[in-house]
């Protein structure tokens, strides 16, 4: 079964008990998708923090992301789960994790040295898998990708959905493994590391360059906008708000040196104030018919907000769940709710775009060499 990550990870169905975890036991395939509270109602059975993973024989592909999942040690929580996407020459197979399926070489050898360093921070009720697509195309460029399921926040566990300021630290934990516990440590370069977010990751991101939110914009944004994702989720939860941040110090992340933010969750707490000390390159990323983060209260109050203008990005006729990776046709089954788009909109389509796009930025950013 998976083990923390710094050792090797064999892909086996995890059909048992992991004695870190507790007993986990499953009657079908757990969902690691990208999802929302409705997914909570899905007819099937998942697990706290692990994954069924069923690995099967394809054809080898030409050029291959590696992959290893695992879990990362958290002295102050569970351990974080995380997938690992980084260049290799070793031959790809096809991997179903789920309802999602990725060609990739398991545990191959990483391919490079002074790679980049990219770490993922997915929205409420995802997992490490909701942007793999991106993480792959990162990966066959040269970049070494690390995306967690935050603990409590995934799409088996939303407990502790509203405590949004202890993500930055799960994501500087995760750095922190990748550069002094992963196997491949020593192939990355340190001074060259990125971060991209999507939704609650997005806000995630933002906090993780400095940013400060403002916590007393929550009631009066909710009274006047209720039907917003986030006051749902406020209301959700008893009215619970998030709790206040702590200071900078403890979670601005240095390390981090460009950012790709996506549709990001209570931009409209984010003053000029606020975001004075984001300092770093930002790509920024609006759907014109996003209606969990509508506009203008988030993606463009964070871009009048940002010291240095982002560049900017308004997809047309694309919604919130556009930005996850395409669904393949088990999950669209599952949960249509993330999958189905504006009739005429084109997701896989777009994803091609939209790839090349953060992959350009954060080789510019970042200082990398194109792949040749």
């Amino acid at each position: 079964m998976p083990r923390r990550l710094g050792c090797r990870v064999r892909v086996t169905p995890l059909w048992m008990d992991d004695p870190r975890l507790g007993r986990a036991r499953v009657s079908r395939p757990a969902l690691i998708h990208q999802g929302c509270p409705i997914m909570k109602t899905l007819a099937f059975n998942v697990i706290s923090a692990a994954v069924a993973i069923l690995a099967s024989l394809g054809a080898a592909c030409v050029q291959a992301a590696g992959f290893q999942h695992g879990f990362v040690a958290d002295p102050a929580g569970k351990p974080l789960e995380v997938g690992i996407w980084y260049p290799t020459e070793s031959v790809a197979r096809s991997v179903t994790m789920g309802p999602t399926s990725m060609s990739v070489a398991v545990d191959g050898t990483v391919r490079g040295n002074s790679l980049p360093l990219v770490v993922m921070s997915h929205g409420t009720g995802g997992s490490f898998l909701s942007h793999f697509d991106t993480a792959m195309t990162l990966a066959d460029a040269g970049f070494v990708v690390v995306a967690v399921t935050h603990t409590g926040d995934h799409h088996a566990d939303q407990s502790r959905s509203m405590d949004v300021m202890d993500r930055p630290r799960q994501v500087s934990r995760v750095v922190d493994h990748m550069l002094s516990t992963w196997d491949g440590r020593g192939t990355i370069d340190p001074a060259r590391i990125g971060m991209f977010g999507f939704s609650a990751g997005g806000f995630t991101t933002l906090v993780s360059v400095g940013g400060i939110p403002d916590f007393s914009k929550v009631g009066p944004m909710c009274r006047q906008y209720p039907d917003d994702f986030a006051c749902r989720l406020i209301a959700k939860s008893s009215g619970i708000s998030p709790a206040p941040p702590m200071p900078t110090a403890r979670l601005a992340d240095p390390r981090i040196k460009a950012v790709v933010v996506a549709a990001p969750a209570l931009g409209f707490a984010f003053s000029p104030d606020g975001l004075k000390d984001v300092q770093v390159p930002v790509q920024l990323w609006r759907a014109e018919n996003d209606v969990m983060v509508p506009h203008p209260r988030y993606a463009e109050a964070v871009r009048l907000a940002l010291p240095i203008a982002p560049d900017y990005h308004v997809v047309p006729q694309a919604g919130h769940f556009d930005f996850l990776a395409p669904c393949s046709n088990a999950l669209a089954s599952l949960a249509p709710a993330i999958c189905v788009g504006t009739a005429g909109f084109d997701r896989t389509a777009f994803h091609a775009s939209f790839n090349s796009s953060v992959l350009t930025f954060l080789t510019r950013a970042l200082g990398v060499a194109p792949k040749t």
